[in-house]
């Protein structure tokens, strides 16, 4: 059985910087990071499409807090000693420097996951980080001084451990068993899957500001919208899967959603495409795009209204207008399931978040035991909040880990 001052079990993002982190504070620690499969950072790898999000320009924590549905006042505090500013220093002085772009995501400037990939790996290696592939646990009992860790290849005795495997139902089994209690875990982070003739042959077409709400509840949002092959995709989906995840999934993914493609009232639009009618009347209305909408999406839309491809705009009736107002400001879609968004899978659900002290982010109910990242019941939106999540987490654990 051998024995290390400290254990990390999962070799992901969280994992990595936590272990990176607590060998840079205290380089005689003796470290192991415990990885159940034969490969690690895997999910960074894919993460961002190949590019991986490290995080997101958002440098007030009082406002970055705002994009995580389930953790949203817990993280607070730790974001006043670890956020954006940080992480962005942290890998400048890695050796990866990193990049804003338009829409506020922070990349690296290589465009590749690989980059922070090699930084990990590299700097695992400079300070005697053990790494043991295919180890998945099964089973973690408090010894004497410390911690016993059974896994499928051997076991490993430390003072202290921690867990940053992500949503690993198997780890939240053996949380249970140490008197843990976990939250039940749902998708957070997914595309709608809708068969509506509105959406046919137009995948790859984007609504730049739409709002949409689901009917019947409180849930709404803002901002871009993907037609995909199976329904519909982007922020304003993606913000409303994750603030919604809890409710969504016990509606089984069935629901009716509203969207108003204009962002305007629908009494203003009649008025609108009344306006019109008189302006633009030798000119097709299929043809005459308006509010800035795709052609395809206005042409489906004025489909959807039963103007005939062919009729102008002098002899569209109030009656058609009133129905094309009606599909531009508040269209219903039936969603009929869901799907993953992308390779990403970001869960509701883990570690209830009164069981953490997040100054140190360690157990309140087992000494020398901490966390970062998924495993805790906290999500956020899409942009690279989630990675924000596990750098801060492991940043500080790392702290107490050191000592």
């Amino acid at each position: 059985m051998k024995k290390f001052d400290i254990i990390i079990v999962g070799g992901g993002a969280a994992g990595f910087f936590a272990a990176i982190n607590t060998a840079q504070l205290n380089p005689d620690l003796s470290i192991a990071i415990l990885e159940r499969g034969n490969a690690v950072l895997s999910k960074v790898k894919i993460s961002g499409g190949g590019r991986c999000n490290v995080t997101h320009a958002e440098f007030i924590p009082n406002d970055l807090v705002t994009y995580y549905p389930r953790g949203q006042k817990e993280l607070k505090g730790p974001f006043h000693s670890f956020m954006t500013g940080d992480t962005m220093a942290w890998f400048e002085t890695h050796g990866v420097p990193l990049k804003i772009e338009d829409d506020g995501r922070i990349f690296p400037v290589s465009n590749s996951s690989q980059t922070i990939i090699d930084c990990f790996l590299e700097q695992g290696e400079k300070y005697g980080i053990e790494v043991k592939k295919n180890c998945a646990v099964r089973s973690i009992k408090q010894a004497q001084n410390g911690w016993k860790v059974e896994t499928t290849k051997a076991f490993f005795e430390c003072n202290k451990i921690l867990l940053a495997t992500g949503s690993n139902p198997k780890i939240w089994n053996v949380l249970k068993t140490l008197g843990h209690a976990i939250v039940p875990a749902v998708p957070s982070l997914f595309t709608f899957n809708i068969n509506d003739f509105r959406l046919e042959n137009i995948p790859g077409v984007v609504a730049q500001n739409v709002h949409i709400q689901v009917l019947g509840t409180a849930l709404q949002s803002e901002g871009p919208l993907l037609v995909t092959h199976s329904g519909l995709s982007a922020p304003a989906i993606l913000k409303l899967s994750a603030y919604g995840a809890i409710e969504l999934a016990k509606l089984n993914y069935k629901f009716k959603i509203q969207i108003n493609f204009i962002r305007q009232d629908t009494d203003w639009c009649l008025q609108f495409l009344l306006d019109q009618k008189q302006e633009s009347s030798k000119k097709l209305v299929r043809k005459t795009a308006l509010f800035s909408l795709p052609k395809r999406l206005w042409e489906q839309l004025v489909k959807a209204s039963k103007v005939d491809q062919h009729l102008r705009w002098a002899d569209v009736t109030k009656v058609q207008l009133q129905d094309l107002s009606n599909q531009l400001t508040r269209a219903v879609f039936e969603v009929d399931g869901k799907s993953t968004f992308k390779e990403e899978f970001v869960t509701a659900g883990g570690i209830d978040l009164k069981e953490i002290n997040f100054k140190t982010f360690e157990s309140k109910r087992l000494k020398n035991l901490f966390f970062a990242g998924e495993i805790l019941n906290i999500d956020g939106v899409t942009g690279g909040f989630n990675f924000q999540n596990a750098w801060t987490g492991a940043y500080i654990a790392a702290q107490e880990l050191s000592k």
